[in-house]
């Protein structure tokens, strides 16, 4: 259901923090948390509001000095009014209202630090967590309006905003490319591409023995361009993906990707081409009406055992060919490689993991979400600073392939010497 917001006037929030110190005592360890230094500011933001921090610095400051009386001001440390100030969240810096503590006589020195404002003011992390927010969609020309407390955020320009993006997501960028693999058993790679504009970038998706992902390298280029996939490939095998060892390749369709993994890393590889990109690529040269019907059938042949879904799959090109024999072409192209894992007899929730590029274009979501509202990419490094981000971002969250437990048949499949690896058929 959605609700609707509106933005709490200066008084309204006043009439909170007086409430909540009021009730200071659930507030209590949450003032040691951050005296402490381990909880973060933003989260006291995400949770209650800015009147929490502002009845925390309240809370904070009756530590050091006691409650505050009415009356003739007594003890050696006394209340002194308030006074603006500036805490620093990790992706703004926002204004607040602290109180202001004095030692009791008159000079230099009188003033009385309140430890959770020192807390606050020193939390660290402002240009990491400006490069999330940018990859959450907020654009950088935007950013001062959309921060939940807008009305009272100050101290971030866009300019500022833009220059630690760029420098954090550089730093993104070079720790992706000099990733190590020497000790990684990796026996299933993804590669699949995604345009930006005019500009193409091509990803690598590794997934080792036990199942977990782990994102192996990006280029800029199409798959299309045999001499951009074929430095790919070679980057990864710089890195530590040894060429001696076989692996499945599951790949969008490319012929040039196709050719290139038998150049660089030997022909005894098996290839699953993506099923969703050969239904997509068929239906696209069918009429409307016809396009549920045929991807239906192939879906379902996929489903078949990989000898009876092939044939299915022939007879339905024989169908094709008498009206729309372009689709007929684009079905039988690479139709062999689209059954490798029904081919292996790999149990079926490996199967559909390892049949379709899915796994890499779930993080290339997390690219297109992140990067929705760039109208310009002034160059491929840009684009490669965006991607790299967006690509480790999304690899936090990564979870172990479905069927993970069944990779030891694939793993002993792709050792046996026997194993034939069938080639495209036309």
């Amino acid at each position: 259901m959605k609700g609707s917001y509106q933005i709490a006037r200066v008084k309204d929030r006043a009439r909170i923090a007086e409430y909540l110190n009021r009730e200071g005592q659930a507030l209590l360890p949450l003032v040691d948390l951050v005296e402490e230094a381990r909880l973060a500011v933003d989260q006291l933001v995400e949770v209650v509001g800015r009147a929490t921090i502002e009845a925390v610095l309240v809370l904070s400051a009756q530590g050091v000095a006691g409650p505050k009386h009415r009356g003739k001001a007594t003890g050696g440390i006394r209340w002194h009014g308030r006074q603006g100030g500036r805490v620093c969240m990790s992706d703004r810096k926002l204004r607040v209202e602290r109180p202001r503590l004095r030692r009791k006589g008159r000079g230099r020195g009188g003033e009385v630090r309140i430890p959770a404002y020192e807390a606050m003011v020193s939390n660290p992390g402002l240009g990491k967590r400006m490069m999330e927010v940018v990859l959450a969609g907020v654009s950088t020309r935007n950013y001062g309006r959309v921060i939940p407390e807008m009305a009272e955020v100050v101290g971030v320009s866009r300019s500022a905003v833009s220059r630690e993006f760029i420098e954090a997501s550089e730093e993104e960028l070079r720790r992706l490319l000099d990733r190590r693999f020497d000790d990684v058993d990796l026996i299933v790679i993804y590669v699949d591409g995604m345009r930006f504009g005019e500009h193409h970038v091509i990803a690598a998706v590794g997934v080792d023995a036990e199942g977990r992902k782990h994102v192996l390298g990006l280029a800029e280029g199409a798959t299309e361009n045999a001499a951009v996939v074929r430095g790919l490939l070679e980057d990864l095998v710089e890195r530590g993906v040894k060429p001696g060892q076989r692996r499945l390749f599951v790949i969008d369709g490319s012929k040039a990707l196709r050719r290139a993994i038998d150049e660089v890393f030997g022909p005894r590889n098996p290839v699953q081409r993506c099923r969703r990109h050969k239904v997509r690529n068929v239906t696209d040269h069918l009429p409307r009406d016809l396009k549920a019907q045929v991807a239906a059938a192939m879906r379902a042949a996929y489903k078949l055992p990989w000898d009876e879904g092939l044939a299915r799959m022939k007879k339905q090109a024989e169908w094709l060919e008498v009206e729309y024999p372009s689709a007929a072409a684009s079905l039988l192209e690479g139709l062999e490689e689209t059954f490798t894992v029904n081919r292996l007899g790999l149990p079926g929730l490996l199967r559909r993991s390892l049949s379709a590029t899915n796994i890499i274009e779930n993080p290339n979501s997390v690219v297109r979400r992140a990067t929705r509202r760039v109208s310009r990419w002034q160059s491929g490094k840009m684009v490669l600073r965006w991607a790299a981000s967006a690509y480790l971002d999304a690899e936090k969250r990564f979870y172990r392939i479905m069927g993970y437990r069944d990779l030891w048949m694939l793993e002993a499949l792709l050792g046996d010497d026997k194993l034939e690896v069938k080639k495209e058929v036309a």
